[in-house]
C-alpha cells in the first residue's frame, strides 16, 4: 500500500541514518525530503507544512534523552508525528449495532460491506446485510453473491425503487437474532441534495449506531470536500479507505479523515473478501517506514494457521530445504497475498532487501511451484544440491512444465534460503512468529 510514499520515506530515513552529525542543516534536509514524499502522495499541503514544522521544532529544541543518539531521537520524532498525522486508532465494539455505509459511486462500498460482514463473522458475531442501493443495476445481486459465499443473510428487493421501503422491511427481517446489521446504500456524490436527503432519512429510520464513509484511495484531494459534506449530513464516525494497494495517491484519502473528525477504521488492500485490516496507526506507519508490523502478522497467523512447530534454529542457520519451502508457501498462502505478509516483516531493520520476484509472486505461481515439487523425490526435496541437469529435465517432464520453470523455482528457493539465513540474530519476535508456521508431510 502507498508503495511510492513508503519508498520515499524509507529513502529519507536511510539518508538520516547515514549521517554522523545531526545539525540544523541535516534536519532541514530531512524535512524537505519528507515534504516531497508526502506531497507526491497527495497528502494535504497544509497538513504537510504543519507536520514539517513540528518535526523541525522538536528535533532542534527537545532535550536529547540520555543514552540516545541524536539520529535515533530524530527518527523517533518523525515516527511519532507521522502516527499523529493519520489519527488515533478507532475501537471496534463487538456488540449489537447497526452500521450505515456511505460513499461515492465506484468507491468499493458494496464489496467493503461484505468484507466488514466477514470481519465481524470471524469474531463470532451474527451478521445481516440490507441492500438499499436502488440505483445501480445488479447491486443486490452483487452483494447477495458475496454474502452467500460467507453464509451471511442478505435482504433486498431489486424491484423496489424506494430505498426507504427496503430498509424498513429489512429492519423487520433482522429484528431478532442479528448482532451486526450492515446497510449498503446507493453510491452518491456528497453535493447532490436529493441523494443526501435520502441517506439522512435512512440514518434516522435505522437509528444507526455507526455511519461509516468508504473512500477510494485514488480520489486524492477531492476526498476532503466529499468527507466534509457527508459528515455535515449524517455525522460520519469512521472512515474506510479502499484500494490502498493500487494507487500512489492514497495520502489524499488519509488526510481527508480529519474532515470527519473521526478516524480510519479499516483499510482495504486486496480483492478477496478477507482483505480488510483494522487500521492501527502505529503498525501502518511502521510498515511505511520499513519497520514491519509484527502485531498484525501475529493476529493473521493466529486467525488462519494452527500447525506444529518447525526447527526455526536450523532454518535461520541456512538449513532450509525445498520441503521446508513447500511448507512455508502453504502457510503464507493461507495468510493472504505474499506482498502483504512480507510488508508486515521488519525487513529494513534487519538489513534485508527482499527481491521483487519474491514480493510479487502470485498464488498461481505458488501453485505451479508446488506441482513441480510434487514431481521431485524425497531425497531431492530434502537436499536440492543433488539436482543435476538430468534430474531437472525429468522433473519438468513429470510436472508438465519447461526446464526453465524448474530452474526458476530453484532460483526462488535460493533467494528464500538466503532471506531466512539473513534473519539469524535478528528480531526475537519474528523468530517466535516463524515457530507458528506449519510442518506438514507432502503427499508424494
Amino acid at each position: 500500500m502507498l508503495q511510492n510514499l513508503s519508498t520515499n520515506l524509507k529513502d529519507a530515513m536511510r539518508k538520516l541514518a547515514g549521517k554522523t552529525v545531526i545539525d540544523r542543516a541535516t534536519v532541514e534536509e530531512l524535512v524537505k525530503d519528507l515534504q516531497r514524499a508526502l506531497i507526491q502522495a497527495d497528502v494535504n499541503v497544509k497538513q504537510v507544512m504543519q507536520l514539517s514544522q513540528d518535526i523541525k521544532r522538536r528535533s532542534l529544541e527537545e532535550e536529547l534523552p540520555k543514552g540516545v543518539h541524536a539520529r535515533d531521537h530524530v527518527l523517533r520524532i518523525v515516527y511519532e508525528e507521522l502516527v499523529a498525522l493519520v489519527g488515533e486508532p478507532v475501537k471496534i465494539d463487538l456488540e449489537r449495532q447497526i452500521i450505515l455505509m456511505a460513499g461515492l459511486q465506484g468507491s468499493g462500498k458494496t464489496t467493503t460491506t461484505a468484507k466488514i460482514a466477514r470481519f465481524f463473522q470471524k469474531k463470532g458475531m451474527k451478521v445481516g446485510i440490507i441492500c438499499a442501493d436502488t440505483f445501480r443495476p445488479g447491486a443486490y445481486k452483487q452483494v447477495k453473491t458475496l454474502a452467500d459465499k460467507i453464509h451471511v443473510p442478505c435482504f433486498g428487493d431489486p424491484n423496489e425503487p424506494d430505498a426507504r421501503v427496503i430498509v424498513q422491511k429489512g429492519l423487520k427481517e433482522f429484528s431478532h437474532g442479528t448482532d451486526i446489521l450492515i446497510i449498503d446504500t446507493q453510491g452518491r456524490h456528497a453535493l447532490e441534495d436529493e441523494l443526501i436527503q435520502e441517506i439522512i432519512d435512512l440514518n434516522q429510520m435505522a437509528d444507526a449506531t455507526h455511519r461509516w464513509l468508504v473512500i477510494d484511495a485514488a480520489i486524492g484531494q477531492k476526498a476532503r470536500e466529499q468527507a466534509r459534506a457527508f459528515h455535515e449530513a449524517i455525522s460520519i464516525d469512521g472512515v474506510i479507505i479502499t484500494k490502498m494497494d493500487g494507487t500512489a495517491k492514497g495520502g489524499g484519502a488519509l488526510s481527508a479523515v480529519a474532515e470527519t473528525e473521526s478516524g480510519i477504521i479499516f483499510v482495504g488492500s486486496g480483492e478477496t473478501i478477507d482483505d480488510l485490516e483494522w487500521f492501527d496507526p502505529d503498525g501502518f506507519i511502521s510498515r511505511l517506514l520499513g519497520m514491519g508490523d509484527l502485531r498484525a502478522l501475529f493476529e493473521r497467523v493466529q486467525e488462519t494457521i494452527d500447525f506444529e512447530e518447525v526447527d526455526v534454529d536450523a532454518m535461520l542457520a541456512g538449513k532450509f530445504s525445498l520441503r521446508d519451502m513447500y511448507t512455508q508457501l502453504e502457510a503464507v498462502n493461507k495468510m493472504g497475498p505474499l506482498k502483504q505478509v512480507m510488508n508486515m516483516l521488519p525487513l529494513g531493520s534487519m538489513g534485508m532487501d527482499v527481491p521483487d520476484e519474491v514480493m510479487d509472486s502470485t498464488a498461481g505461481k505458488m501453485t505451479q511451484y508446488k506441482i513441480i515439487m510434487n514431481s521431485m523425490t524425497s531425497a531431492e526435496l530434502d537436499d536440492p544440491t543433488v539436482l543435476s541437469g538430468a534430474r531437472v529435465q525429468r522433473i519438468a517432464i513429470g510436472a508438465g512444465v519447461r526446464v526453465e520453470e524448474v530452474r526458476e523455482l530453484l532460483k526462488y528457493y535460493k533467494m528464500m534460503k538466503k532471506a531466512f539465513k539473513g534473519m539469524r540474530g535478528g528480531d526475537k519476535a519474528l523468530q517466535k512468529l516463524m515457530k507458528k508456521f506449519p510442518k506438514m508431510d507432502l503427499d508424494l
